[in-house]
C-alpha cells in the first residue's frame, strides 16, 4: 500500500475524532468498505430520506457507518456524534441525536468521505473531524496500475507476490509476539533466571522459532527481489498511464463537466490490456500496449470535450508525457504559456514594425536559459530575417533566422514564435503533437452516437454536454427509431420548475418497462439534481430492466452531480464550424428539407431567394462569434429555433401579401426572433445592419446582387431544392472576413483569441505550481513583489488636495480630481498590503491564506490578481504592463494636483471616466446657465501640429484613445481602413465640445462607441453606468455608417499589451 495511505490508516485508527476523507477517486470508500465488510458496514448519504434512522440503529448496535459524498457543509444533526457528546443515563452511556436520546455503543465507528477535489471546510467544521487527504498520488497510482498489468500479463507472479506480502506480515506478527513473550518472562521472573526452567524453555523455543522465521524471511526476500525485477519491466506502462490519468483529472479545472473517475480509467486500462495485440517480448508488448491505451483514452475523452479543448487535451497529454521523461523544462513550459513576468524593459525596441509586447518577450526569453543567449541581440542586428518571419502568412513553413533554426528544439522554436507571431501558435502546437504523439492525435474522431451507446448500460446514463446552437434531440430521435425505441418507448421531458416529480414518475416507469427516458436541460433544475444523483446511484443491474437507458442533456454547470459525470458516457455534438457547413446544416434541417414546404409558397422566386438570404444571415450571425468583440460585444446563443420560426414567418407573409413585405419580415426577424436575444444596443445596430444585406428588394430582383466584395457569395437563381445544396457544396470551406463585412485583420484577432484561450485554459490546469523548485519560485515572487512595491508612490493626501482644489460651482474638475484620488488610494492600498503580506508569507511570518495563494498564482502566471481586480478599473493587461499603467495613472493625477488643471486630459487615466465627462458638461452648463440635460457633445479630431499651450475656451482636449477595427487618416482627417497587420491605431487629440443638442452640425459621421478595454462587454454598475462602455463619439467618416458598424469599429481607452 502507498505510504501516504498507510499513514492515513494509522491516523484513522488512533485519532480521537472521526475522519473526514477527501476522496475524489473513491479510494478511501473502497478501502473502508473492504475493511469493515465483516462488521456489517452501513453506507448512507445526506440525501437519503432515512439516513437518521440508519444512524440511530448503528449507534445503538455498534455497527460502523460510512457517510458518503458530503459537500462543504455538514448537517448540524451530526454535531453530537462528531463531538462525541455522550453522557450516562441509568447506568448506560447515551447520546442525543435530534430529539431522541439513544444508547451509545462503544463499538460504533463513523467515517465520512467527500468527492470534492479541493473543498474549503470552515474552521468550525475542520476542528470537529480529522481531515485526511486520500487523493491518489502518482506513486500510489503507478503501483496500482503496475499491480493490474502484472496480474493480467503474469497472473502467477502477482499471486505469488500477494502471498509473500501476507506471509511477511504474519512472520512480523509472530516475531512481535515472541518479543512480547520474552519481555513478559523476563519481567515476571524472580531470582536467578538461569534456575527458572520455564523461562529457559520459553527462551529456547522462541530462539528456534525466531531463527525459522528469519530463514523464511530470507527466502521470501530473494523471491521478492526476483518478482520485483520482473514487475519493474512493466513499470514504464504504469508510469505512462499514471501521467495520462493526472492529465485527464486536471481537465475539470477547465470545465465542470470534464469529470472522469478512477474506476472508469482502470476499466479502460484493463480493456486495453485485454484487447491489444499480445507479444512474448515484454519490450515490444509495452510499446503496443502504450500506443493502444493512449489512443483508446484519447478517443474516449475526445467525445466528451468541446472542439476548442480537443487540441488542448492532445497538447497537455503530449507535454505531460515529455515532462515525465525529463524532455521538457518547466520554466520553458511556463514561458510558453505566460510570456514571462517582467515590469520594465531597459532595452529600446529597435524596429517600428515590431510590437512592444513581442520585444519585451524576446528580452525575457533571452534571459530564461543558456539556449536563448544572444537572441535579443540577434533580433536587433538582423532585421531582414526576423521581418520576413513576422510578415509571413505561414510562419510554420519558414525557418528561423541563421543559427536559431538548428540550435533550438521544436518546443523552443514554438517559444520564439510565441513572441513574434502569437496568432500562429495553433499550427505549431498541432505540428508539435504530430511529431511527438502521432497525426491521429490532432484529428479528433467524429461524433459517434452508436459507439457511445454501446459503452452505456442500463445503469450507466448517457450525457449530452450542450453548446450554443447544438440540439442533439433530432439525432437522438432518429437513433431511437433505428434501435426500435421510437414513439411510446421514448419519453422526453425538459426540466425546470415543478418538473421533478414528473421526471421521477417517468423514470420509475421506464426502469420497470425497459424504455428510454430523455431529461433535457438539467442545468435549469439545480435543486432537483441531488434527487437525480440518488436515482442514478440506486440503479442496480438486477433490479433495472436491461433495455432501460437514461439520456441527459445539460449545458456546463458546476451543480451537475459529479458521480453521474464520472460514471456516465459524456458526449458533445457541436454545430459544424464555418459558413459553408452552417448553410448546409440549415438546408438539411426541418422545415427547409421538407420538399412540400420548400415548393409551396405563392411567390416561389422571392421565397427561395429570401430563404437563402435568411440562412446566410443565420450562418453569419453565428460565425461572427469567432471574431470576439469585433463580431459581437456579447457572444449570443442564436440557434436553430430562431431560424425555424423566421423561415415559417417568411413563407406565411409571402403567402399573405402580393408586395414584398420587407419591413415586416425584417422587423420580426431582426428585432424579435434574433433581436430578442440581443441585449447590447451596439450589437442591435450590427444585427439590423447584417439583415439589411439579405432582406431587401435587390436580392429578389437583381440576379447579380452579391453579399460581399469578393462576389463569391450570392443567392443562386430560382431552382429546385437539390440545386441549392449543390451551390452550397461549391462554396469555399474557409470563409474570409470580407464575407462578414470585416477587414482581413479580423483573422489575426481571431487567431490571437484562439491562442489566448488555449494558453489560459492550460494555465487553469496548472494550479499554483507549488511543490518542486519552491526556493526558486519564492525568490522570484519576492523580487516581483518588491519591484511592484518600490514602483508604487505614497497614497494621495486627499485632504490636502481638497484644500488646494475645493468644491467650486464654476470648476467641477476639482471634485473629479479629489474623487479619483480617493478611488486610486483604495486600489493602491489593496495592492501594497497584499504584496507585503505575500512577502511575509514567503518568509513564514504570516499564514498563506487562500487570498494570498490566489495572488501567488496570478503573479507567477503574470496575471492581475482577482483581489486587485475587485478594487480596480477594468484591465486585460498582463501584470507588468498593468503595474506600469497604474503608475502612469497615479503620476497623471499627481501632476494635475501639483501643476494645476492640465491643458490636455489623458482620458484613459481616469478610474471613473463618466465623472470626467459629466464634469466637462457641467462646467459648460454653469458657465452659460443652460440646463445640463439639453446638452450633448460634438467631437473634433485635431491636427497634430495644434498649439496646446492653453486649454480650449469651452470643453476639453482629450488624448489616449486607440482605434480598433480601422485607422485614422491624418491627411483626410476621416476614418479609414486598417493597414494590414496593424490591429490598432493611436487616435490624435480630440476636442470634446459641449453644445445644445439642437446646435450640433449635421455632417457625415460614425457614432463610435468608446470602451475601457477590448473586451467591450461590461455589466451595469451601481452608478447606473456600464463597467466598460464610456460614451458614443461622433467621428468624421466618408463612408456609410453601416460600413463601420459591420467592421466592429470602436475606440478603446487601453490595449491589452
Amino acid at each position: 500500500i502507498n505510504a501516504e495511505y498507510g499513514e492515513n490508516a494509522i491516523v484513522i485508527a488512533n485519532s480521537g475524532r472521526w475522519p473526514l476523507m477527501i476522496d475524489p477517486q473513491g479510494q478511501a470508500n473502497k478501502w473502508i468498505k473492504n475493511m469493515e465488510k465483516q462488521a456489517n458496514l452501513h453506507t448512507i448519504k445526506l440525501s437519503d430520506a432515512d439516513y437518521v434512522r440508519t444512524l440511530e440503529n448503528c449507534i445503538q448496535f455498534g455497527t460502523p457507518v460510512l457517510l458518503e459524498d458530503v459537500g462543504e457543509d455538514l448537517d448540524p444533526l451530526l454535531e453530537p456524534i462528531l463531538l462525541k457528546q455522550t453522557f450516562k443515563q441509568g447506568g448506560a452511556i447515551c447520546i442525543r441525536l435530534g430529539d431522541s436520546t439513544i444508547e451509545y455503543s462503544r463499538d460504533f465507528r463513523f467515517y465520512i468521505t467527500t468527492k470534492l477535489r479541493n473543498p474549503h471546510y470552515l474552521p468550525e467544521t475542520a476542528v470537529k473531524v480529522t481531515l485526511l487527504n486520500f487523493m491518489i498520488t502518482p506513486e500510489g497510482l503507478e503501483d496500482q496500475l503496475l499491480g493490474i498489468v502484472v496480474a493480467r500479463e503474469k497472473p502467477e507472479l502477482e499471486e505469488e507476490r500477494n502471498e509473500l506480502i501476507i506471509q511477511s506480515a504474519n512472520n512480523q506478527k509472530q516475531l512481535k509476539e515472541i518479543e512480547d513473550k520474552i519481555l513478559e518472562v523476563l519481567s515476571s521472573s524472580e531470582g536467578n533466571i538461569l534456575e527458572d526452567e520455564t523461562a529457559i524453555q520459553v527462551l529456547s523455543s522462541s530462539k528456534v522459532l525466531a531463527n525459522e522465521i528469519s530463514e523464511k524471511q530470507e527466502v521470501a526476500a530473494v523471491t521478492e527481489k526476483k518478482i520485483n525485477e520482473t514487475r519493474q519491466m512493466y513499470l514504464p506502462i504504469a508510469v505512462h498511464s499514471s501521467v495520462l490519468f493526472f492529465t485527464i483529472s486536471d481537465l475539470a479545472a477547465i470545465d465542470p463537466m470534464y469529470q472522469y473517475s478512477l474506476p472508469w480509467f482502470i476499466n479502460l486500462f484493463i480493456n486495453a490490456i485485454d484487447n491489444s495485440e499480445p507479444n512474448e517480448d515484454i519490450a515490444k508488448r509495452l510499446v503496443i500496449l502504450t500506443d493502444y491505451f493512449t489512443d483508446l483514452l484519447y478517443r474516449n475523452i475526445c467525445r466528451s470535450l468541446f472542439e476548442k479543448d480537443k487540441l488542448l487535451f492532445s497538447f497537455l497529454m503530449c507535454s505531460n508525457i515529455l515532462k515525465n521523461k525529463k524532455k521538457m523544462n518547466d520554466d520553458e513550459w511556463r514561458f510558453l504559456l505566460t510570456g514571462g513576468v517582467g515590469l520594465d524593459n531597459p532595452n529600446p525596441n529597435p524596429y517600428a514594425w515590431l510590437p512592444p509586447k513581442a520585444w519585451d518577450e524576446f528580452t525575457r526569453l533571452t534571459e530564461l536559459n543558456p539556449s536563448f543567449k544572444g537572441l535579443r541581440q540577434h533580433v536587433a542586428a538582423h532585421e531582414d530575417g526576423w521581418k520576413k518571419l513576422y510578415d509571413s502568412t505561414e510562419p510554420l513553413e519558414e525557418s528561423l533566422p541563421e543559427k536559431w533554426e538548428s540550435s533550438l528544439s521544436q518546443f523552443q522554436k514554438m517559444m520564439v514564435i510565441r513572441c513574434l507571431r502569437p496568432d500562429k501558435i495553433t499550427p505549431f502546437v498541432q505540428n508539435f503533437v504530430k511529431t511527438n504523439l502521432g497525426a491521429k492525435f490532432v484529428e479528433p474522431p467524429p461524433f459517434d452516437l452508436p459507439g457511445s451507446f454501446s459503452d452505456s448500460s442500463n445503469i450507466i446514463p448517457l450525457i449530452f454536454v450542450l453548446s450554443p446552437g447544438a440540439d442533439p434531440m433530432v439525432a437522438l430521435m432518429k437513433f431511437a427509431e433505428d434501435q426500435g425505441f421510437g414513439g411510446p418507448k421514448l419519453a422526453s421531458l425538459s426540466l425546470g420548475q415543478g418538473q421533478g416529480p414528473i421526471a421521477v414518475k417517468m423514470l420509475e416507469n421506464a426502469i420497470k418497462m425497459g424504455t428510454w427516458v430523455v431529461l433535457q436541460n438539467c442545468h435549469l433544475s439545480v435543486s432537483w439534481m441531488p434527487t437525480l444523483e440518488k436515482i442514478c446511484a440506486d440503479l442496480h443491474p438486477d433490479s433495472t430492466h436491461p433495455d432501460f437507458r437514461l439520456w441527459l442533456t445539460s449545458y456546463p454547470s458546476p451543480a451537475f452531480p459529479i458521480p453521474i459525470l464520472q460514471n456516465g458516457v459524456k458526449m458533445t455534438n457541436e454545430p459544424p464550424k464555418g459558413l459553408k457547413a452552417n448553410l448546409g446544416r440549415s438546408y438539411l434541417a426541418d422545415p427547409i428539407c421538407d420538399q412540400e414546404f420548400f415548393n409551396s409558397c405563392k411567390q416561389p422566386k422571392a421565397f427561395k431567394k429570401l430563404l437563402f438570404g435568411l440562412c446566410f444571415f443565420h450562418a453569419t450571425v453565428q460565425e461572427r462569434r469567432q471574431f470576439g468583440p469585433l463580431g459581437w460585444n456579447i457572444p449570443y446563443e442564436f440557434n436553430e429555433t430562431d431560424l425555424r420560426i423566421s423561415v415559417k414567418q417568411l413563407r406565411m407573409f409571402l403567402n399573405q401579401y402580393e408586395e414584398l413585405p420587407i419591413d415586416a419580415i425584417s422587423y420580426l426577424t431582426g428585432e424579435c426572433n434574433y433581436g430578442g436575444r440581443v441585449t447590447d444596443s451596439h450589437d442591435r445596430r450590427v444585427i439590423i445592419g447584417i439583415l439589411q444585406n439579405f432582406y431587401n428588394h435587390e436580392i429578389v430582383n437583381d440576379d447579380n446582387y452579391k453579399f460581399s466584395e469578393s462576389g463569391k457569395y450570392f443567392a443562386p437563381k430560382d431552382g429546385e431544392y437539390d440545386s441549392y445544396l449543390e451551390f452550397i457544396k461549391g462554396l469555399p470551406i474557409l470563409s474570409k472576413p470580407e464575407v462578414f463585412n470585416m477587414h482581413s485583420n479580423a483573422d489575426i484577432t481571431k487567431d490571437q483569441k484562439e491562442t489566448n484561450m488555449l494558453f489560459d485554459s492550460i494555465l487553469l490546469t496548472e494550479g499554483t505550481g507549488g511543490g518542486g523548485g519552491g526556493g526558486d519560485k519564492d525568490s522570484v515572487l519576492y523580487e516581483v513583489a518588491e519591484g511592484i512595491i518600490t514602483k508604487l508612490p505614497k497614497d494621495f493626501d486627499t485632504e490636502a488636495a481638497l484644500r488646494k482644489y475645493p468644491t467650486e460651482y464654476k470648476q467641477s474638475m476639482n471634485t473629479v480630481l479629489v474623487q479619483e484620488m480617493g478611488r486610486f488610494n483604495v486600489l493602491t492600498e489593496c495592492v501594497r498590503t497584499s504584496l507585503i503580506n505575500l512577502q511575509k508569507a514567503i518568509k513564514g511570518l504570516v499564514v498563506m491564506s487562500s487570498e494570498l495563494e490566489d495572488v501567488t498564482a496570478a503573479v507567477i502566471n503574470g496575471k492581475i490578481p482577482g483581489m486587485w481586480m475587485a478594487k480596480s478599473y477594468p484591465s486585460l493587461k498582463p501584470l507588468g504592463s498593468y503595474v506600469n499603467d497604474l503608475v502612469m495613472r497615479l503620476k497623471f493625477l499627481q501632476d494635475w494636483c501639483d501643476d494645476g488643471v492640465p491643458n490636455i486630459f489623458w482620458v484613459s487615466g481616469f478610474y471613473f471616466t463618466q465623472a470626467f465627462i459629466t464634469g466637462v458638461k457641467q462646467n459648460y452648463a454653469r458657465k452659460y446657465t443652460i440646463p445640463i440635460d439639453t446638452l450633448s457633445f460634438d467631437y473634433e479630431v485635431m491636427r497634430e501640429d495644434l498649439d496646446t499651450s492653453k486649454p480650449p475656451d469651452d470643453g476639453a482636449y482629450i488624448n489616449g484613445l486607440f482605434v480598433d477595427g480601422a485607422r485614422w487618416c491624418r491627411e483626410k482627417m476621416v476614418l479609414a481602413e486598417s493597414t494590414p497587420k496593424v490591429l490598432f491605431d493611436t487616435m490624435p487629440m480630440i476636442w470634446m465640445k459641449p453644445m445644445k443638442k439642437l446646435d450640433i452640425p449635421d455632417r457625415s459621421i460614425y457614432w463610435c462607441p468608446v470602451y475601457k478595454t477590448s473586451e467591450r462587454r461590461g455589466t451595469l454598475s451601481t452608478t447606473g453606468h456600464s463597467t466598460n462602455f464610456v460614451i458614443d463619439m461622433r467621428i468624421a467618416s466618408d463612408k456609410p455608417e453601416m460600413h463601420w458598424v459591420l467592421r466592429g469599429l470602436a475606440l478603446l481607452c487601453q490595449l491589452d499589451d
